[in-house]
């Protein structure tokens, strides 16, 4: 009996079709799961990575609930023309703090996983109230009004707690003083040696250049972080503990 006379039993039996079915995909499953049962983690932990800052958090927030992740992916594969255009291909531990994570399946804009210090602040300013003004064929809409909302750090504290219940390792201390170091990443001239100390490389500097805290301010303090944690030119996994 040739090949495809046997596979024509297995199309024309249902119940046999759904053993084999049933079958291949148990077989399969338990190739790619059970492995992970006998690590101790299943992402390498990389120098450098460490929890958003209380300002670079509020960004994010205002970065997912406009939707920018539908058509900006954080991603980089590893591809030869992806690499060349966007850096170092992401690495899982990128986005071990991420709830949820941003790699996204679409790009009507670039990728934005290594756009940290790529671009001005005033870039990312006349960006958003203007996307079309410095990039004239781009499709986005204007963001301008991010500028004019204030925000008050007071609810960050409870969201840093959120974070730390699903695993973001937040300190008690990194949670009692998350308005002083909401507050000092803005304010270049104020007591940024705590905020440093707890959140290395945070970038300190009134982002949109108005007084006061923005959601510009914040998502742009986000997006300026994006890539620039991990030294890719020395870069080398440290092994789990």
């Amino acid at each position: 009996m040739s090949i495809l006379a046997k596979h024509k039993i297995l199309e024309t039996n249902a119940t046999l079709l759904l053993v084999f079915a049933f079958l291949v995909v148990t077989i399969g499953g338990i190739v790619q799961i059970a492995p992970l049962f006998y690590l101790e983690n299943t992402i390498e932990d990389v120098e450098g990575m460490r929890p958003y800052s209380p300002l670079e958090l509020a960004g994010r927030e205002i970065y997912v609930r406009e939707g920018c992740y539908v058509c900006h992916s954080q991603m980089i594969r590893p591809m030869r023309d992806e690499v060349e255009r966007y850096g170092h291909y992401s690495l899982a531990a990128e986005s071990k703090y991420d709830r949820p994570f941003q790699w996204g399946s679409k790009r009507t804009g670039p990728d934005l996983a290594r756009v940290g210090g790529r671009y001005s602040d005033e870039w990312h300013v006349d960006h958003l109230i203007d996307p079309q003004s410095v990039v004239p064929e781009s499709v986005m809409p204007k963001y301008g009004f991010l500028r004019d909302r204030k925000i008050e750090p007071g609810y960050i504290g409870e969201l840093m707690s959120t974070h730390a219940i699903l695993g973001v390792p937040y300190t008690e201390e990194m949670i009692a003083e998350a308005d002083a170091d909401f507050r000092a990443q803005i304010d270049p001239f104020g007591d940024t040696d705590g905020l440093l100390a707890r959140y290395p490389k945070a970038q300190v500097r009134n982002f949109d250049r108005e007084p006061g805290v923005s959601e510009m301010d914040a998502l742009i303090a986000y997006l300026q972080m994006l890539g620039t944690l991990v030294d890719f030119s020395t870069f080398e996994a440290v092994a789990s503990r």
